[in-house]
């Protein structure tokens, strides 16, 4: 059996060596025409969720990838927002959907995950 070795990883250095693999792939599909794009859905409010929303797209700037951010309100109603993905499902300029978690407690997130399209999961939480 082998034995198990601990290894501390470096975050830092693996998020820093993962953009930097990208960097030539999206210069690739620029040069076909396509810039990534992603859309973050926000719904409410949560503090903790604002802030990991503009961290994505702070980093899709440095990366050169289309980001677009809709903010919906605490109120808004699941089937609302289940439309709203289906819009994104099928726009050509978003290759990526996160609708961030947690989201308010009268939506059911596995309905939500269930309705992205897989290709465009980004958390690649769909079923």
């Amino acid at each position: 059996m082998e034995e198990y070795k601990e290894k501390i990883l470096n975050g830092t250095a693996a998020s820093n060596e993962l953009r930097a693999s990208l960097k030539p792939r999206i210069a690739k599909l620029g040069e076909k025409g396509v810039v990534p794009g992603l859309v973050t859905i926000l719904v409410g409010d949560d503090p903790a969720s604002k802030i990991y929303v503009s961290y994505k797209h702070k980093g899709c700037k440095a990366l050169g990838i289309n980001s677009y951010e809709r903010v919906m309100p605490a109120e808004t109603k699941e089937n609302e927002l289940i439309e709203i993905v289906k819009e994104y499902n099928v726009d050509e300029k978003v290759h990526g959907i996160l609708v961030q978690s947690p989201v308010p407690k009268h939506i059911d997130m596995e309905k939500i995950i269930a309705c992205i399209d897989p290709s465009k999961d980004v958390d690649g939480f769909h079923p």
